[in-house]
């Protein structure tokens, strides 16, 4: 069972995002501040090791170099999105957060509003965050 997920809002966001920066990662730490919300980097600029847990891939589906999203924005623009190649997003999550999220299964969604500078989606006035409920077992 996949452990995390992407709401519609995210998904579309995620696709204009990969367009504009090409593969794309989640990481979430669980530190303090904007810490405890998932950050979005290129793949690559985050360097995760030991300490995280990889919870999912998330697929945004094939690059259509003809698509676009919702806000007009091209659904596939780098040179490295041919058509027909898969879109993965990997969502990291440091082991010990994982430890208090276990339990969970989480959706990444988008809400209006500043987060942190350093994920790629804060120019666009909008925020990732988590929404989460207990796995059933």
């Amino acid at each position: 069972m996949p452990r995390v997920e992407l709401s519609p809002a995210a998904s579309d966001l995620l696709a204009m995002l990969w367009g504009e920066h090409g593969p794309l990662m989640f990481h979430q730490s669980g530190g303090c501040c904007d810490g405890s919300s998932p950050m979005c980097y290129p793949a690559g600029d985050f360097i995760t090791s030991d300490a995280d847990v990889l919870l999912g891939e998330l697929d945004l589906g094939p690059a259509d170099a003809g698509r676009t999203d919702v806000s007009g924005h091209p659904g596939a623009s780098s040179e490295a999105d041919v058509a027909g190649s898969p879109r993965i997003v990997p969502f990291w999550m440091s082991a010990e957060q994982f430890a208090y999220w276990r339990h969970t299964y989480l959706t990444v969604d988008v809400v209006k509003g500043r987060g942190s500078g350093f994920s790629v989606e804060a120019p666009e006035g909008v925020r990732f965050l988590i929404r989460s409920r207990l796995i059933e077992e």
